[in-house]
C-alpha cells in the first residue's frame, strides 16, 4: 500500500484489494499511527463486505496494543459512524468500507472527534508517522479494549427522526439498499415514519455489496418500480440517487436543485450559496442563476465542498454523484438524510418528483478517461489548452468543458457538456486525441 511519491489517502480514504493491499498488518499498523496523537476512544464500524471484519478488528487490534479502546458498532451507515463520533466525545471515528466499489476492495476512511473528514494535512501526519514504522508509541493506560455498541444504529435512526418538518405517512418508496451498510437502516427508518415501502438488494451475503444494484447502478431498480418513488444507496450509504415515479434517476446535482430551491424559497439556504465541484452540471448553475442563488465550485471531493461550505458559512452542498452535506445536521454526506429531505420536499409541496426534478435542464454530459505516459505534463501542453479554448468559443454558452489529471492513475479525465449527447461525445473524443497527441499514450 506504502509506494513510494504515491499519496496513501485518496479522496476518501484509503482503498485497495482487501487481504492483498489491505492486509491485517497493514490495518494494524494504520490504527497504530492513527493513534499516535489521541487517548482514545475510537468508534469503528464497516459495511456488509466480507473482509469488513477481518479488517475491522486487525484496526481495533492495532488501536488496543497503543492503549487505546474503541466502541465497536458493526455494520451501520458511514454517516452513523460520523454521528456517534461526535456524540460520544471520541477521538476519532473509523469506517471500514470501499463504498461503492466491488466485494473484493475495501478501504478505511476516519473522522474526526467532531463527525468531520481528517484534514489533508492530519492524513498526511498518519502517513508519515506509517511510513516511519515501530517502535509505536507505550500504551498509556495499559492495553485498550473492545466495547461492542449494540445500539448504534438506534441512536442514528432516532436522530435522524428528530428534526423532520414534514409528514411523509403514506408515500410510496422503493429502497435498493446496495446489499450494503444500509440493508437494514433505510428501510427501517422508512418504515417508521409511515411510508410504503418495498426492498430490493437488502439482503447481503457478504459478495454481493453493489452487485449490479445501488447508486452506480439505478437502472437495476428503476426496471422494476411502480409509480412508486425510488431510494437507491450505495454500499456506506453516504450516496443517494433518487429515482422519479416514471422510472428516470435524478443525480445528486437534480437532488440539490430541488432542495436548494425549497430551502430557498423558505428562506432556509444560508447565504443563498451551495457548493458544488467542478464536475457538476451547466444546468444546475444555470438553475442556481435564475433563482439568485450563488454557486461556489470546488475541486472534486466531498472534503473541499465541506471546507468551501465552512468557508462561505453554507448549509448546503455537494456532488453530482449523490454526496449531498447538511452541514446544520452534519459534516458528511449522508445518504439517508438526503433522502429524507428530498421526500420532504415532495410532501411539503405535494408534486410528484418528475414534476419537481424540472427545476433545472441536465445537460448532456461525457466523460473520457484517457491513459497517458505523463499526466503531469498537462498543465504545459499548450496543444491541449488550445484545443479546449477553440471548443469553448464553438460552445459559447451552450456547453462547458473541463479537462484534469487523475489524482491516482496514469490517466486525465475530459469531460464535456453540451446541447445533445451526439454533439458531448464528439467533441470529448475529439480532444481525447489531442490530449493522447501531446502527453503520449
Amino acid at each position: 500500500m506504502l509506494k513510494d511519491g504515491q499519496r496513501l489517502f485518496g479522496t476518501d480514504g484509503v482503498r485497495g484489494v482487501a487481504n492483498e493491499e489491505l492486509t491485517i498488518d497493514f490495518a494494524m499498523d494504520l490504527a497504530r499511527a492513527a493513534a499516535d496523537d489521541i487517548s482514545g476512544p475510537v468508534v469503528i464500524g464497516r459495511d456488509t463486505r466480507r473482509s469488513g471484519e477481518m479488517l475491522s478488528l486487525a484496526m481495533q487490534a492495532g488501536f488496543h496494543s497503543v492503549g487505546v479502546d474503541t466502541e465497536d458498532v458493526g455494520v451501520i451507515p458511514t454517516a452513523a459512524i460520523a454521528h456517534l463520533t461526535d456524540l460520544a466525545d471520541a477521538s476519532l471515528g473509523v469506517v471500514v468500507s470501499a463504498s461503492h466499489n466491488p466485494a473484493s476492495d475495501n478501504g478505511i476512511k476516519f473522522f474526526g472527534g467532531d463527525g468531520g473528514k481528517l484534514t489533508d494535512a492530519l492524513e498526511d501526519r498518519i502517513e508519515a508517522r506509517l511510513r516511519q514504522g515501530p517502535p509505536w508509541r507505550t500504551p498509556r493506560a495499559g492495553v485498550g479494549i473492545r466495547f461492542p455498541r449494540t445500539n448504534g444504529v438506534d441512536e442514528y435512526l432516532t436522530w435522524l427522526k428528530s428534526d423532520i418538518a414534514y409528514t411523509l405517512r403514506g408515500i410510496d418508496v422503493a429502497i435498493d439498499g446496495a446489499n450494503g451498510a444500509a440493508f437494514l437502516a433505510a428501510p427501517r427508518l422508512f418504515d417508521e415514519l409511515g411510508l410504503n415501502v418495498r426492498t430490493v438488494a437488502c439482503e447481503p451475503d457478504g459478495l454481493n455489496i453493489n452487485d449490479g444494484c445501488g447508486a452506480t447502478h439505478p437502472e437495476f431498480l428503476a426496471s422494476q418500480l411502480d409509480g412508486e418513488i425510488g431510494l437507491v444507496f450505495d454500499g456506506d450509504a453516504d450516496r443517494f440517487v433518487a429515482i422519479d415515479e416514471a422510472g428516470v434517476p435524478l443525480n445528486g446535482d437534480v437532488i440539490m436543485a430541488i432542495i436548494a430551491r425549497h430551502l430557498h424559497e423558505q428562506g432556509k439556504l444560508k447565504n443563498d450559496t451551495v457548493v458544488v465541484t467542478v464536475m457538476t452540471n451547466l444546468g444546475f448553475r444555470r438553475a442556481m442563476a435564475e433563482l439568485d442563488i450563488a454557486v461556489v465550485e470546488t475541486a472534486v471531493g466531498d472534503r473541499y465542498v465541506l471546507e468551501a461550505m465552512r468557508e462561505h458559512k453554507a448549509n448546503l452542498g455537494g456532488e453530482q454523484s449523490g454526496h449531498v452535506i447538511f452541514l446544520d445536521h452534519i459534516s458528511t454526506g449522508d445518504g439517508l438524510l438526503t433522502a429524507l429531505r428530498l421526500l420532504e420536499v415532495v410532501a411539503a409541496t405535494g408534486r410528484p418528483l418528475t414534476e419537481l426534478r424540472q427545476v433545472m435542464t441536465d445537460y448532456p454530459q461525457v466523460l473520457r478517461n484517457v491513459r497517458v505516459a505523463d499526466r503531469a505534463g498537462l498543465d504545459g501542453a499548450e496543444a491541449v489548452w488550445e484545443a479546449v479554448r477553440h471548443t469553448e468559443e464553438m460552445l459559447g454558452g451552450g456547453g462547458r468543458v473541463l479537462i484534469r489529471p487523475s489524482g491516482t492513475e496514469p490517466l486525465v479525465r475530459v469531460m464535456v457538456e453540451a446541447a445533445t449527447k451526439t454533439d458531448a461525445a464528439t467533441i470529448a473524443d475529439d480532444l481525447a486525441k489531442v490530449v493522447r497527441a501531446a502527453l503520449g499514450e
